[in-house]
């Protein structure tokens, strides 16, 4: 499989050219760096700016790029003529050498290689970050264009991996296209401050209908938007390389980082049955403007000392390792299974009681990383379990009720083999989806059993509909069979749930902002429809707790990711009114299992660069944890049997006005997701008689406790005792006299009826009989 060189690669070039090509970083003054003509300011523009080779390039975070003037000129090179060439940094085989690793338990896993730590830890430089077309950071008051074919396709368009809507010709469309096809058209991004630029990432247009990309281009920067130098390739105008496809991103480096404040793309050749399209996003260091009153501002950044970095798999391991070993007493790590590979689906467990389900105690579960790509649910899942570690040491009273309430699951990457594959890529050139699906191309989100359309038809064929079962959907046939279509993660994932009475739970994706509740599937295979379940109201509600806590969802100024404006609905939308998705996690949890999931699209950008990880711990931790604390919504209790007083498992719980029942576990403990208000609540087991009882649902963040004991039916204790060879009791006896008796009674009242019925027609038969005769 053909790869683009990942983003890390990238900046092993860039400081190798800082290191071998040092002189012209800090000497060709003419040659680069003479693009601007100011003389009364304390930045020499006609000068050159030099680059210490030992500080490379900086994180957002860190960076401070501080322009020098040079002691000594040294005029340019004077070799022959150089070759008019690119930067582009191309494609690679994925390494697949540190995914396959042994099968120990991760507590028992060997000590890493030290030199791959020190290289990771940051000894090996790091590129500069993205400005943020694709993250929104950039506005689009920023970017500018020479021309545009229609509004739909202006400069605002030209962000790296927009989606565009389905029809072309909307205002939605999936590039910035120029109306005119000559030399002369450009995009112009202003960074707002100085900015060291050191490269640029070009994608064509995103379109069901067209083709478009620019094959080459050039690079332009100014300090004021009116004087432009093209980026010098030694003596010529350096000619970038860009796509050769629509979808593929292509990073190209500048041969010389240069400071500017505004950059331009301008394309020279594009796909010839096509027009000049493109998306983009910009590689540069913010740098230190003592004329800008603004220079000495901090990015915004998180209060919390987490490990904000992208974690591959080994990472991954060793951080959760890291937790457990920080909280021995509160956590566990256990695998659910393996990817097609052989990763573990390692789980992290968070309760004061890990390893053992406590009666009472609601089970929930984060799943992140179901598409590979969108890597920044997995980064939350695993910075949530160090915030958790570490407050609950502190003694944060609201961690410490979650972990003593709550049995918490953590499942940080459910498809680790399309992660690993995006990984490699860089979260700038893995596009938008490589590493989505699983090693066999099977998308983990289409690949659970299609339950709702079972349920649906057999609701249809019924006489009786009140006799269909709601809930607890056996998985059909087909999908057993050897030769079925399901991934390994898959079934990993289907046991996990049937093993653990699951209440809650969500579901990490990237890629948009908003928040989806089942149904996802629609009715008769429509492609968009809105398909609530029997609990819509409560779906709702737990949608919006996450969403208008979100830092980002509930900000009313934020800018559309790609053609949808959720804010019109309040930045929640039913799955099927979105788009029809059969054989979702969401909806199999909800029909299988007792547990309710939704769906949460985290961020625009499905691959974040790792400076945006820690706002975006910011704009996500009290989403996190207020979702947790839902599961204490509703009713909970123990349905008993009457005379033992042991749970019954698999008992019915049925509340009035809700058309989906759940069932208790296996200790007879259960939990029942409703929002405030008065409910008739009847439980029934086999071999019981029903009860029924009124539960109150208060406005508080916790249960209403509702307990039942069930009496057995005299025929099932009968049974019971049979079976052991026991005698029968005399109470049991009488009981059973006394049932048998009005069976009787019943059945003889039944036989006398239809003997008088019969007499009755004998009687009027006879009577027909002698009048005709006479």
């Amino acid at each position: 499989m053909e790869k683009s060189l990942s983003m890390l690669a990238a900046v092993v070039f860039l400081g190798g050219l800082f290191d071998a090509a040092g002189v012209l970083i800090s000497n060709e003054t003419n040659a680069s760096f003479s693009l601007f003509n100011t003389t009364t300011t304390a930045l020499n523009w006609t000068e050159s700016v030099t680059v210490e080779t030992t500080a490379k390039l900086q994180d957002r975070s860190s960076a401070r790029w501080t322009p020098t003037t040079p002691t000594t000129p040294t005029p340019p090179p004077t070799t022959a003529k150089p070759k008019v060439s690119t930067t582009t940094v191309r494609g690679k085989q994925l390494d697949r050498k540190h995914i396959s690793q042994d099968s120990e338990e991760i507590n028992n896993k060997e000590e890493e290689d030290d030199s791959d730590d020190k290289t990771k830890d940051g000894k090996k430089e790091q590129e500069c970050p993205p400005l943020g077309l694709e993250s929104l950071r950039v506005d689009d008051s920023q970017i500018q264009a020479s021309s545009f074919q229609r509004p739909g396709l202006g400069p605002h368009r030209g962000r790296l991996n927009i989606q565009s809507g389905i029809e072309d010709g909307d205002m939605y469309d999936g590039a910035w296209c120029a109306q005119f096809e000559d030399q002369d058209q450009w995009l112009e991004v202003d960074a707002i401050h100085l900015t060291l630029f050191t490269g640029v990432i070009l994608q064509g247009r995103n379109s069901i209908w067209s083709w478009d990309w620019v094959h080459t281009y050039k690079v332009q920067l100014s300090n004021d938007s009116v004087s432009w130098k093209t980026c010098m390739n030694g003596t010529e105008e350096a000619i970038f390389e860009g796509n050769q496809d629509p979808e593929t991103p292509v990073l190209s480096l500048l041969p010389v980082p240069t400071v500017a404040r505004f950059i331009r793309i301008n394309p020279q050749t594009w796909y010839f049955k096509g027009i000049i399209c493109l998306r983009a996003e910009i590689l540069g260091c913010r740098v230190h403007d003592p004329d800008d009153p603004y220079s000495s501002e901090q990015e915004p950044q998180s209060k919390e000392s987490l490990d904000f970095r992208h974690h591959d798999y080994k990472d991954m391991r060793k951080l959760m390792k890291s937790v457990n070993e920080d909280c021995p007493s509160i956590t566990r790590i256990y695998s659910i299974g393996k990817s097609y590979l052989g990763l573990k689906l390692y789980v992290m467990e968070i309760s004061d009681n890990p390893g053992k389900h406590e009666l009472g105690e609601p089970e929930f579960r984060y799943v992140a990383g179901m598409h590979g790509n969108e890597a920044l649910g997995r980064e939350l899942v695993l910075n949530l379990m160090q915030y958790m570690c570490r407050e609950y040491k502190r003694g944060n009273q609201r961690v410490v009720h979650l972990v003593t309430e709550t049995r918490i699951h953590l499942l940080p990457s459910m498809n680790p083999d399309g992660y690993e594959a995006a990984y490699e890529k860089g979260s700038e050139l893995a596009g938008w989806a490589h590493g989505r699906y699983n090693f066999e191309g099977i998308d983990l989100n289409h690949n659970f059993p299609d339950l709702n359309n079972i349920m649906w038809e057999a609701h249809e064929m019924a006489a009786d509909k009140s006799k269909v079962s709601n809930h607890y959907i056996p998985i059909p046939e087909y999908y057993t069979k050897e030769d079925a279509v399901v991934a390994p993660e898959t079934r990993a994932v289907i046991s996990w749930m049937q093993d653990i009475p699951f209440v809650l739970s969500a579901n990490m994706h990237g890629g948009e902002l908003v928040v989806t509740y089942p149904f996802d599937c629609t009715r008769d295979w429509a492609p968009q429809e809105d398909t609530p379940t029997a609990d819509n109201a409560f779906f709702r509600w737990l949608a919006t707790v996450y969403a208008s806590t979100n830092l980002v969802l509930a900000n009313p100024n934020r800018r559309t990711c790609h053609y949808e404006d959720f804010q019109q609905h309040h930045n929640i939308i039913n799955g099927g009114a979105w788009h029809t998705v059969p054989g979702s996690m969401n909806d199999f949890s909800y029909l299988h299992t007792n547990c309710f999931e939704v769906t949460v699209e985290l961020s625009c950008d499905k691959f974040p660069h790792v400076s945006e990880l820690p706002i975006e711990w910011e704009n996500n931790k009290e989403s996190l944890l207020v979702y947790m604390e839902q599961v204490h919504r509703g009713i909970k209790g123990v349905v008993r049997d009457k005379l033992t007083k042991e749970g019954i498992a698999d008992a019915i719980i049925k509340t009035e006005d809700h058309d989906h029942d759940i069932r208790s576990a296996a200790d007879g403990d259960y939990w029942r997701l409703l929002n405030p208000g008065e409910y008739q609540v009847v439980v029934w087991a086999e071999g019981y008689f029903p009860s029924m009882r009124q539960c109150h649902v208060g406005m508080e963040p916790r249960p209403t406790i509702c307990d039942f004991s069930l009496t057995k039916t005299p025929i099932q204790r009968l049974k019971e005792i049979r079976a052991k060879g026991g005698k029968i009791p005399q109470d049991l006896q009488l009981r059973l006299r006394a049932l048998r008796l009005r069976k009787l009674r019943a059945s003889t009242k039944v036989i006398n009826r239809r003997r008088e019925s019969q007499r009755q027609q004998q009687a009027r038969k006879a009577r027909s009989s002698g009048a005709h005769r006479a």
